[in-house]
């Protein structure tokens, strides 16, 4: 696993011994961004990394000119080997690490407050089966709907087998995509005279 593009272009990844993490592939990261590239994200964006892993998404974001990362990862294991990435790419002064369960908080807000424009959600597939509004999914993108910015882009990485509902709360579906294993839905949360 590495990262594709910009300015640590090339750079590997520490993965973690085992196979208790599911990394996105380089494949599927690269074609995550060459869509995102039709919203203008990520550069300028602040961007939270939920259910981060090994950072390999907000790293990419930080790579292409994200301003900021909050990387959220609740497996003090992992932990270690995403810290030691950020400090091998440098980017330490552009991020901040906050363990807990992303189904528990969502995104806090960003450095000085500010609401993020661009959030990942890769939690793991067991826990996406059920996407009803009242769902531990449903109720985390509910949350996130407050806790972003108008216009923000929130990418939901899920089983093939699930499909998103159309809206949650303040955030609708604007993508879908499909590669392998795996669903890509792309919600915008919409302001409020949209």
């Amino acid at each position: 696993m590495r990262i594709i593009a910009g300015t640590k272009r090339g750079m590997k990844l520490f993965t973690p011994k085992g196979g208790d993490t599911r990394p996105v592939t380089d494949r599927i990261k690269e074609s995550v961004f060459n869509v995102l590239q039709k919203y203008s994200v990520p550069e300028g964006d602040v961007v939270a990394d939920l259910f981060c892993g090994v950072g390999s998404l907000g790293l990419e974001a930080l790579s292409r000119g994200a301003d900021f990362v909050s990387f959220l990862e609740k497996d003090p294991r992992v932990l270690a080997v995403l810290e030691r990435n950020i400090k091998k790419a440098g980017f330490t002064d552009k991020s901040n690490v906050i363990k807990a369960d992303a189904f528990k908080i969502g995104a806090p807000k960003g450095p000085e407050r500010i609401e993020y424009s661009l959030v990942f959600v890769d939690p793991p597939y067991a826990r996406t089966k059920n996407v009803g509004p009242d769902s531990e999914l449903g109720t985390l993108l509910g949350t996130l709907s407050e806790q972003v910015s108008d216009g923000a882009i929130v990418i939901v990485r899920t089983s093939r087998n699930t499909e998103l509902l159309d809206k949650y709360a303040g955030l609708g579906v604007i993508d879908r995509r499909r590669w392998g294993t795996m669903n890509i839905t792309i919600l915008q949360k919409k302001s409020d005279d949209q």
